[in-house]
Formats: C-alpha cells, structure tokens, sequence
C-alpha cells in the first residue's frame, strides 16, 4: 500500500535524514521526502496499519529534525 503526506521540512538535506528515519521504521518499505514538493511518499507493508505506523515515523523523523512535521 502507498501513501502520500504532507510535510513541512526546511531544507533538502532535513529532507533526506527524514526519509532516511523513516525508511527504519518497521512496516516501511520505503519512504521518499521531497522537499520542491513537501511530500512524503511511503510504501508500507501489505499487512501494515498506516494510522498506528505513521505516528512512529513521525517520532523518528523529529529525532532527526526536531521542527518536522507530518499530516497523516
């Protein structure tokens, strides 16, 4: 299942450590972040929950980039 999300991220290279975060959180196969676009593509798992994962990356990516945000 994909999934796109709003961000709010400052600068590219934030940008890259968040999807780096991201791609480390179990029930992700993968996450791309954009900062042109404020984008968050993730890829989950196929027995994933989106709605109790997304929480965890958002943890994540705030260790990283404490100022981060994610709409999910």
């Amino acid at each position: 299942m994909k999934k796109i999300y709003k961000i709010e991220v400052d600068c590219a290279a934030c940008a890259l450590k968040m999807e780096q975060a991201a791609k480390k959180v179990e029930g992700i196969l993968d996450a791309t972040v954009s900062f042109v676009t404020q984008k968050m593509h993730v890829e989950f798992d196929e027995n994933a929950e989106p709605e109790k994962i997304m929480p965890k990356v958002l943890k994540a990516c705030r260790k990283v980039e404490p100022d981060c945000e994610i709409e999910f």
